[in-house]
């Protein structure tokens, strides 16, 4: 079994066989930078010493020409097949609240959210353990690569997995999702990962923003504050925007929540004005129904964010750029 050892420090973990770096490292509950956890970030940047590793993706975005000409490889598809010895940077933040465990679950049935977005269900023989707005790794047969899906449930006993995916026409991922699991059909799930989960120690009021499949995570969080005492005096508003009237959806789950009304509120718009005929809600981007919403108080609140990257920048520049919220107050983990 292979040893990473972390330069100008005394820390070094062992790699279970076909294990990247970066899950052995989280295994072992040390600090190793991430995001995505599937190549496309690069946030989890490393220099190689010594030793040698092979790459699952060769070609990962993650990665520049730059990167590779000075020897940095990324901890997310990095298998170690021998002792080596690495410079990186530590980040505190990425320590695992919960120890990532790989692990067969069965798919058990779905049900459809939008005209796009459906809603897959696993069984696993063991607690199903996360953090509301967690994400999971998942190896689908005959797809390249892992995918990673966040969680629209919370923890539980039963060992069940929920996930709001986005069909996307020419996804090898959801094509098999959609159109390749049969009942009862095996496949790996590697979780709990992701930062961007739901802070019971925040005094703040709780605001979730998000579009497309990016729902599944904020409806953990909302679903998360709800059931948690230490969070029933706090308010959440949860932000959804779509493209077209059929794209909106969520609002079924949470008006079964407690609260729902009174400290849970819900707002959606859609962006395209073409296709907003017989839509009684707002038109435009949900960026900017946040502000018209919540006005300029913003640096008040607790953001936690998920949806396609324009969103979030979007988002990112009204928080920080137009109302200065600290950085500290927003949450989100980066997929392309």
């Amino acid at each position: 079994m292979p040893t990473v050892k972390l330069d100008a420090s005394e820390i070094s973990f062992d790699c279970a066989p076909g294990d990247s770096m970066l899950r052995s490292a989280l295994r072992h509950g040390i600090g190793f930078p991430y995001e995505c956890g599937v190549g496309a970030c690069g946030t989890c940047k490393f220099e190689l010493l010594s030793g040698a590793v092979d790459s699952l993706w060769a070609e990962a975005t993650g990665l520049s020409e730059r990167d590779r000409k000075k020897g940095r490889h990324l901890g997310c598809q990095a298998i170690p097949l021998e002792t080596c010895s690495v410079k990186v940077r530590l980040d505190d933040h990425c320590r695992p609240e919960i120890i990532p465990v790989r692990r067969k679950v069965a798919f058990t049935g779905y049900r459809d959210i939008t005209h796009d977005i459906r809603e897959f269900t696993f069984v696993g023989g063991d607690r199903a353990d996360f953090l509301p707005g967690q994400f999971a790794l998942l190896t689908l047969p005959q797809v390249a690569g892992d995918r990673a899906y966040s969680m629209a449930n919370l923890a539980n006993d039963k060992g069940e997995w929920k996930f709001q995916v986005r069909r996307h026409p020419d996804g090898s991922a959801t094509t098999l999702l959609f159109d390749g699991l049969a009942p009862g059909q095996e496949i790996f799930l590697d979780a709990p990962y992701g930062m961007a989960y739901l802070r019971t120690d925040s005094s703040r009021d709780i605001v979730c923003i998000s579009g497309g499949s990016g729902i599944a995570p904020m409806l953990s969080i909302a679903q998360g504050k709800a059931r948690d005492e230490r969070l029933a005096e706090k308010s959440l508003h949860f932000f959804f925007g779509g493209r077209t009237p059929a794209d909106i959806c969520g609002e079924d789950i949470l008006r079964d929540l407690p609260g729902y009304g009174s400290k849970l509120h819900y707002y959606a718009a859609v962006s395209d004005a073409d296709a907003a005929h017989g839509w009684p809600g707002p038109v435009g981007l949900i960026h900017e129904l946040v502000a018209s919403k919540l006005k300029e108080a913003l640096a008040a609140y607790e953001f936690y964010l998920a949806g396609p990257p324009p969103m979030i920048q979007a988002v990112q520049n009204l928080l920080v750029s137009e109302h200065k919220v600290p950085s500290s107050q927003i949450h989100f983990d980066r997929f392309f």
